[in-house]
Formats: structure tokens, sequence, C-alpha cells
């Protein structure tokens, strides 16, 4: 079985063995330095190194409501990618053993989270995990600059790159919810990536993969779908 699923026969695909991994992404925003995509390649990349999965085309947009204030910036919503994340899991189930969602996006995880669990609630084996990565920052800074060093240095401008606000997140998060990120950062990062290095996201990006891969080999979704 190829490893890429757009890359498939229908004849290579053997109905009831397949877990297909889907990356989803979201185009948005990421500070003066980023490309807008950057969510969605790493989703992308940590989906292409799980094992014993089969790679979907990206889902490359989400809810990202709270950047529509920058250029770039295209939100689908909450409420449309969750049913769209159910209507793909229903569709994919009918053939494949599994499916499991990559979620590069934070502002995604509430829509996953709800619509995981109503196709775990109809019987279907989803899942899904975040490209988390313990003690990061929120958006734009030092972890995602130094992950995209490391997968896409080309698209990465560090002659633009500044810091944003670098408040916890927890205290920036009142205004941001309700005014969005423009209103606590001008340049639309939160943190600095002014240090970022391509060893750094190196490492960075393999003890992702390390973790997601584990988990995947563990399948042990949550209450609402999340691996654990």
């Amino acid at each position: 079985m190829r490893r890429e699923l757009a890359d498939a026969c229908w004849p290579d695909i053997e109905p009831g063995r397949v877990t297909v991994a889907v990356p989803v992404g979201a185009l948005e925003q990421h500070g003066p330095h980023l490309p807008l995509d950057t969510d969605t390649r790493i989703a992308v990349a940590v989906a292409a190194a799980l094992p014993g999965v089969v790679t979907a085309p990206a889902l490359a947009y989400g809810a990202s409501g709270e950047h529509e204030a920058f250029a770039g910036t295209v939100s689908i919503g909450a409420e449309v990618l969750t049913s769209l994340v159910v209507e793909y899991g229903r569709s994919v189930c009918r053939w494949a053993q599994r499916v499991l969602f990559v979620n590069g996006h934070g502002g995604n995880a509430y829509p996953l989270a709800r619509a995981v669990e109503l196709l775990r609630y109809e019987g279907r084996d989803a899942a899904w995990l975040p490209c988390a990565i313990p003690g990061a920052d929120a958006h734009a800074g030092i972890t995602e600059t130094s992950l995209m060093l490391h997968l896409a240095p080309h698209s990465v401008d560090m002659a633009r790159a500044a810091a944003g606000a670098t408040e916890p997140i927890a205290t920036l998060m009142p205004r941001l919810r309700e005014t969005g990120i423009v209103s606590v950062s001008a340049n639309g990062v939160l943190g600095d990536p002014t240090a970022a290095t391509a060893d750094q996201g190196a490492g960075l990006f393999a003890g992702l993969v390390e973790r997601a891969a584990a988990q995947v080999v563990r399948w042990q979704p949550g209450a609402e779908g999340r691996l654990r």
C-alpha cells in the first residue's frame, strides 16, 4: 500500500485494514516572517512520519477567526469545520479501519473534539491528536519558527522576524478571545522568534513525532477521541 492516499489506485487499498491520517491545518497569519500555511505544513510533516498509516491530503482550512484582522487569513469557522470532519470521517470509515485527524492549529481543537466524539458515538474508530510541544510559546514564536526552519527553511524570512506579545498566554487570553490576536500583538506574534534555529527545530520535531507515534501505536482515544 502506498503511503500517500492521493497516489493510490483503488485496488491498492485493502478495505478494513487501513489507518488514514488526515492533517488538519489552517490558512492564517503567522507573523511577518512565516507563511500562512505554517500549521498545515507542520501537520502534514507529522502525519507523514507516523507508523502504519496512509496519509491523506490535508484539510488546509480551519477555525481561525481570532486571526481575521490580518490579511491572508481565511477561516471556515468552528461549525463548518465540525461538520466537515464528521462527514469526512463517515465517508472514509466506509472502507478504512481507522481515521486519525492530526491537528496543527489550536483553534481547531474544540471542533475536532466535537466531531470525533460524534464519530465514535456512531461506532467509527476515529481519533485525533494535536501537534503539541510541551513548553511551546503560543503562536509564530520560537517554537513554530524553529520547526519551520527545519521543515521548510526556504519559506521563513528571518530578516522580518520580530517579537510580539511575550506575556503568558493566560494573561492575554481574555482580550484575545474578545477581540482577536491583533488586540494583543500588532504583528500577530505571540512569543519571540528571533532566536529560532533549524537545529532546535529538528530536536522539537523529533520529540513531537516520537510522542505522536507512541500514541498511534497505543491507540487509546480519550472521552473526546483525543489519543492519549
